[in-house]
């Protein structure tokens, strides 16, 4: 009988606990839902982070979905510091132009918020996109990030019309190119460099270029698509001992400087 009670009692729990979870799924997805409703409409922006990413009024902060802008700031330990890169503040101040203190409409892709939980978003002011107009007039760069690529023929084209006009950041990029020995005094800017490829590594991850002066150029697999297919299968006969201008912000990794290539737009082979 006292098994009997114990089974019964266990079973209840059981119950009890699938009852809670049901309730809890349930909770969860209308809250990520109503989430998603409070921007289908007019929101206000209150204040400009940078150039791809803002403040709204409720204190959400958004990134913008596609592009990259030039860093206002750089982390030292444990804090941020002011250290605008070149045209950080000119995209910081076109930004604010376009949107502070003014309604926008935010559009999805398929992720809705990144890894910092900030929403990810093709801002609208008016009818215009807010992303595309910081590409087109040449204060961002394409960061493509699938899933979220639904305008990125769109992006490709605003690019390729900055660039052959020479406007905001590639005034300068074309103008000013260093070589594979100087990335390291350009950590966190964005630069255009020319080398050579010593050595290729590819995995299921990621294709890596060894170049000159332990200056690597990565491209990881979301983006591998984004490439000529003989490049995937072949890197050594396609890359190896060939000189290459690539263009992109310089990151530190492990000591080592390296660009991350988004699309094939950012490297051009010149034998």
């Amino acid at each position: 009988m006292k098994g009997l009670f114990m089974t019964n009692k266990a079973r209840l729990l059981l119950v009890a606990i699938s009852i809670s979870l049901a309730f809890s799924i349930v909770k969860f997805s209308q809250h990520a839902k109503l989430a998603e409703n409070d921007y289908n409409g007019s929101v206000q922006v209150s204040h400009i982070i940078d150039g791809d990413t803002i403040e709204l009024s409720g204190g959400r902060v958004v990134r913008y979905i596609g592009i990259d802008t030039p860093e206002t700031r750089k982390r030292k330990d444990t804090e941020w510091i002011y250290d605008p890169k070149p045209y950080a503040e000119e995209a910081k101040n076109f930004n604010r132009q376009l949107v502070e203190g003014k309604p926008v409409r935010l559009e999805f892709d398929v992720q809705q918020k990144d890894r910092y939980n900030r929403i990810l978003a093709y801002v609208y002011r008016d009818g215009l996109m807010v992303n595309l107009a910081m590409l087109r007039e040449g204060y961002a760069l394409i960061f493509t990030h699938p899933p979220n690529v639904r305008y990125m023929e769109e992006f490709l084209n605003a690019q390729k019309e900055a660039r052959e006009n020479r406007r905001g950041l590639w005034a300068d990029l074309e103008k000013n190119i260093i070589s594979a020995s100087e990335t390291r005094e350009n950590f966190g800017s964005i630069r255009m460099v020319e080398t050579e490829v010593m050595d290729t590594f590819i995995s299921e991850k990621v294709l890596i270029l060894n170049c000159l002066d332990n200056f690597n150029v990565v491209i990881f697999k979301d983006n591998l698509a984004y490439f000529p297919a003989t490049a995937i299968r072949s890197p050594d006969e396609y890359f190896k001992n060939k000189t290459v201008r690539v263009y992109g912000l310089i990151k530190d990794y492990k000591g080592n400087p390296e660009i991350v290539l988004y699309d094939s737009s950012q490297i051009k082979i010149l034998d």
